[in-house]
């Protein structure tokens, strides 16, 4: 991509914001939201992120600029949040380099339950509106009619193509973890392989600030001792990982986890997979998570008490 291929609003949107016009594209990615790595008039590198605009977006970036004077390794934001039409727009500094870690054996999963640990105890310093309503993949909270929460263009799709284990998968976590009464606090809930980078042996950068959500703290670990391996794909790791993260994760927060927020935990491990199995019933997708699913589901069911 070239600069004059970038969207309509933003070479302009760059001159008023950042007092420079870009003259290079690093890179440019569309997913939930459209990110683009832009070489600025003067030589300065800066991403810009776009997504519509659904009242979060202002709480993630604040967030994400707090983490980051902190020394926490995370971008840092450069601008707030600016609209521009449907659009929440904001520019932070680059942090290219780094190389992801993969894996999903525990010694893999203790790793990433230590930066985990980390940003946790770093988010708890930090003072935001809740960023609601929680990112999609983990809304098992929502207040919508039926299952799964309301997401237009899934909704609208043949929905017996997904298997009954996972609709029942689905079902018993839910209630699970709607039947818990646990105080709700800030984290990461995409906290994925493919969002971190790593140098020298230490995390080098955690990226997509956008997905925090505002949920029991069990919940958000158990969700993160689910995914930490997914890069793409999207995967569920093994029980034995799963647990080495949870593990790792009190140890170094200095708590136990109390009976129920084990449950929590456990059940929240699955809305993810849950989420992503239905996904890819729904567009014929290699059923990576659909068969992760069938294989644990039984076991994390038991440990959750669901």
């Amino acid at each position: 991509m070239t600069p004059g291929e970038l969207p309509e609003w933003l070479p302009g949107w760059c001159v008023e914001v950042l007092g420079a016009e870009p003259v290079g594209v690093r890179f440019a990615r569309r997913s939930l939201s459209a990110v683009f790595g832009l070489r600025l008039a003067g030589g300065l590198d800066v991403v810009v992120k776009a997504r519509t605009d659904d009242g979060r977006a202002a709480s993630c970036v604040a967030a994400q600029k707090l983490l980051a004077e902190r020394g926490f390794p995370c971008p840092l934001p450069i601008t707030p949040v600016v609209g521009v039409g449907a659009l929440a727009v904001h520019a932070e500094q680059s942090r290219p380099g780094g190389d992801l870690l993969r894996g999903d054996a525990p010694e893999v999963a203790t790793r990433y339950a230590a930066v985990f640990a980390r940003l946790m105890a770093e988010l708890t310093e930090v003072r935001v509106a809740p960023p609601l309503p929680n990112p999609r993949w983990v809304r098992w909270d929502h207040g919508d009619s039926g299952l799964w929460p309301s997401i237009a263009f899934l909704d609208r799709r043949d929905q017996s193509a997904v298997p009954a284990h996972i609709l029942d998968t689905a079902e018993r976590a839910r209630g699970r973890l709607l039947a818990a009464d646990l105080p709700c606090v800030l984290g990461h809930a995409d906290f994925e392989a493919q969002n971190l980078r790593w140098r020298d042996g230490n995390v080098w950068a955690v990226h997509d600030w956008d997905s925090l959500a505002w949920q029991p703290e069990a919940a958000l670990v158990g969700a993160a001792s689910g995914t930490f391996a997914s890069a793409s794909p999207p995967t569920l790791a093994p029980i034995e990982s799963s647990a080495a993260f949870l593990a790792t994760y009190q140890d170094l927060r200095g708590r136990r986890f109390t009976k129920a927020e084990q449950e929590i935990a456990w059940a929240a491990s699955l809305w993810p997979a849950v989420h992503n199995a239905r996904w890819e019933a729904l567009h014929g997708d290699r059923p990576v998570c659909c068969d992760a699913v069938l294989a644990q589901a039984a076991e994390r069911l038991r440990r959750a008490n669901a």
